[in-house]
């Protein structure tokens, strides 16, 4: 083999490893085109915020004073109607007083008081001095008493008595007056009588007065008034009466039938002569019916209107005083008995329209 042939073959050796090294390269990748982005996610609307819930408006508890003062006759049903009242205001402080009718009267017309309490309606001379002191009122029916006569529970001899003999008992003193059981009725004991009678600012013994002396016997004005000698004790706490009868087998007396619910035993009531001519003692019943006249009476309440305007509380005690939970719940276990039906509706409806200025 020649030297030029020699070279040739080892050229075409280099070129062919020179091409079998360039076809065996991989080609590069084709880059794939960038991946498109995805569309950004729309963004949700916010969500509209729910209303924040409206919070209850905080009661504000009731509070302040009511006061009432007036009939001790009254003052049983009162106190009861302000404990019960107390357990759903225990803020508001209500008191009671027992000057008297007439006495819570004189204050109520100064202005002293919220509420008056009454075994009587209001004289003429009470509203005109609440009238001249810019004291507006309303009456409100709140219930019925049995004025009761009572001795001593070993006094064996009155069992009853006519509207005359009760005058010649408490009538002022003249000639028809007695001192002595036995000026009444020869075959009772021949011992002085020892009475228990209200004071002067009683409503019960104003009431005794009108329908006694006055309506019952038809007495001249100077005589329109109990007795006030020596054998007579005068008080405006019905406990005080009760007790001077229950402790003296001479005594006589009289107030309210609650004193004589709530003191079993302690005196003893006389059946009183009626209209009809038969002689009744109080009981709830008889009181109710009206069989025990002429000494069932009406008892009262009476606000001063700009304190049911001006004062909640008082507003509130007086409604609460009419409703079912009040008055109506308790005045049998105080002694008394409620007034016609719809009485105490009629009531509500009338402290509502005051409120509203009517």
């Amino acid at each position: 083999m020649s030297n030029k042939t020699l070279i040739a073959i080892v050229l075409t050796t280099l070129v062919m490893v020179v091409l079998a090294g360039c076809g065996g390269a991989t080609p590069a990748a084709t880059e794939a085109p960038a991946a498109t982005e995805a569309p950004a996610a729309t963004e949700a609307p916010a969500a509209t915020e729910a209303p924040m819930a409206t919070e209850e408006p905080t009661e504000v508890p009731l509070s302040g004073d009511v006061v009432a003062d007036g009939s001790s006759t009254v003052y049983p049903l009162a106190v009861a109607v302000a404990e019960e009242f107390a357990l759903l205001h225990p803020e508001v402080r209500v008191s009671v007083g027992l000057s008297g009718t007439g006495g819570g009267f004189e204050k109520f017309c100064n202005g002293e008081t919220d509420i008056s309490d009454a075994s009587r309606a209001i004289k003429q001379s009470e509203i005109d001095a609440c009238t001249a002191n810019g004291i507006e009122f309303a009456e409100f029916l709140v219930g019925y008493d049995g004025l009761s006569v009572v001795v001593n529970p070993e006094n064996d001899w009155v069992q009853g008595l006519t509207i005359e003999q009760l005058g010649q008992l408490f009538r002022p003193d003249d000639e028809n007056n007695v001192e002595r059981w036995s000026d009444l009725d020869p075959t009772w004991p021949d011992e002085p009588i020892s009475f228990f009678v209200p004071d002067p600012d009683s409503g019960t013994r104003d009431y005794f007065i009108e329908a006694i002396l006055e309506k019952g016997l038809e007495l001249p004005e100077e005589l329109l008034d109990v007795r006030t000698d020596a054998q007579t004790t005068f008080s405006s706490d019905d406990n005080v009466l009760l007790g001077g009868v229950a402790n003296d087998l001479y005594a006589i007396g009289f107030f309210g039938f609650a004193y004589v619910v709530e003191n079993p035993g302690a005196v003893r009531t006389v059946a009183i002569e009626n209209k009809d001519g038969q002689f009744v003692e109080p009981t709830f019943e008889t009181i109710a019916d009206r069989s025990y006249n002429p000494l069932s009476r009406p008892l009262y309440i009476y606000p001063n209107v700009q304190s049911l305007r001006e004062k909640p509380q008082v507003a509130e005690f007086v409604r609460f005083f009419l409703s079912p939970e009040g008055a109506a719940a308790v005045i049998r276990e105080v002694g008394y008995v409620e007034p016609p039906a719809g009485t105490y509706e009629e009531g509500l409806a009338r402290l509502e329209e005051i409120l509203m200025g009517q």
